[in-house]
């Protein structure tokens, strides 16, 4: 590989991709855009579930015996009426609500059956419902003076991190994915820039001068790799992703920049004008997405998603920004995407230098 040649080639990958105004126009956005709605998304997470009650002296009851920091919070309604349009509302952040009845205390302290009202809406997941129908239970214990049964050797234990009272808000869940978006939408870039030079013979013309084929897939190799590093870090640099662990974040980058080049390089040499580059590139983006969408979703990962090459990119990503992580924790994390880097490298470097030959 000669030095000065692949400086010369790059310098005309650069000019050319600074003429290609689509491209352009999508990095300015992605720049401007991200960062705002970044920034525009919630920064905490309310844990508190609001339950409105009525009619009001049943909800200053339950109150009175509720626990501080439960995670429970109940409004008080002076009729059901008021209580319905605010439930369908989700007024005061209430997302369901509990009608008893007048004389449900005096009922219940005589014995007496009576009917308790669950006001749900379409979106209220199932386990709101079984609270509700517990607190109902809980309420009518205490009016009758009795201990509810609770099982004495039944304890609930949190399997994996606890994260009640430190939960990682929608702007953090969002990170990964704006990061990984802007390498892929750079790849794309790239892919367009070698199918054209492809199509159009520009190849052959540069191979007749001194430089080589290995010069031509390096200058390409060192634009992608540069152009998606540099976005990438400006990106997180502007939604304040480097604020633990920079030196972590920018190796990762890196080796994600890398990753998706060595697969740009792939779809540029398939491609045949804009449409096929735009098909294979987004045949490449739809998978590699999946774990910072899976990202922004509790729980772990299953098995398949995290054998996706990007997987230990978007996982690294989350566990330096969320949890501190160091060098230690990310290391076989580092190691799984310096070795896809490798295998999308050598890939994108057999299949473009193969296609050369054939022209």
């Amino acid at each position: 590989m000669n030095p000065q040649v692949v400086r010369a080639i790059l310098r005309k990958d650069v000019t050319a991709f600074g003429r290609d105004r689509f491209f352009v126009f999508l990095t300015a956005v992605g720049v401007v855009l991200y960062p705002v709605l970044f920034w525009l998304l919630p920064g905490t997470v309310d844990e508190t579930l609001r339950l409105g009650i009525a009619p009001a002296s049943i909800e200053r009851l339950i109150a009175a015996g509720a626990e501080d920091g439960s995670g429970l919070a109940t409004i008080g309604y002076d009729d059901p009426a008021s209580l319905e349009a605010a439930v369908l509302a989700g007024s005061d952040g209430i997302v369901a609500g509990i009608t008893f009845p007048d004389d449900f205390l005096a009922a219940t302290a005589a014995g007496e059956q009576t009917t308790v009202a669950l006001l749900l809406t379409a979106d209220v997941p199932p386990p709101v419902e079984d609270l509700m129908r517990g607190l109902v239970s809980e309420v009518a214990f205490g009016v009758v003076g009795e201990a509810p049964p609770v099982d004495p050797l039944t304890e609930a234990v949190v399997l994996g991190e606890d994260r009640v009272g430190d939960q990682i808000t929608f702007r953090e869940q969002l990170r990964p994915l704006l990061a990984f978006f802007v390498l892929l939408v750079e790849t794309l870039a790239l892919s367009a820039l070698v199918a054209s030079e492809v199509q159009q013979r520009t190849v052959t013309a540069i191979l007749v001068t001194p430089a080589t084929k290995t010069d031509f897939i390096a200058a390409k190799g060192i634009l992608g790799t540069a152009v998606a590093f540099v976005e990438a870090v400006l990106i997180m640099a502007l939604i304040g992703g480097f604020a633990t662990q920079a030196p972590i974040l920018l190796v990762a980058l890196l080796l994600g920049a890398a990753l998706v080049t060595g697969l740009g390089l792939v779809a540029g040499a398939f491609g045949k004008d804009f449409i096929s580059v735009l098909f294979l590139s987004v045949a490449f983006m739809i998978p590699l997405m999946i774990p910072a969408f899976a990202a922004m979703f509790p729980g772990t990962a299953g098995f398949w998603v995290r054998a996706l090459p990007s997987y230990p990119l978007v996982d690294t990503i989350v566990s330096v920004t969320t949890q501190g992580a160091g060098w230690g924790d990310v290391a076989r994390n580092l190691a799984l995407l310096l070795g896809w880097c490798v295998a999308a490298f050598a890939v994108g470097v057999a299949v473009l230098g193969r296609r050369m030959v054939r022209l």
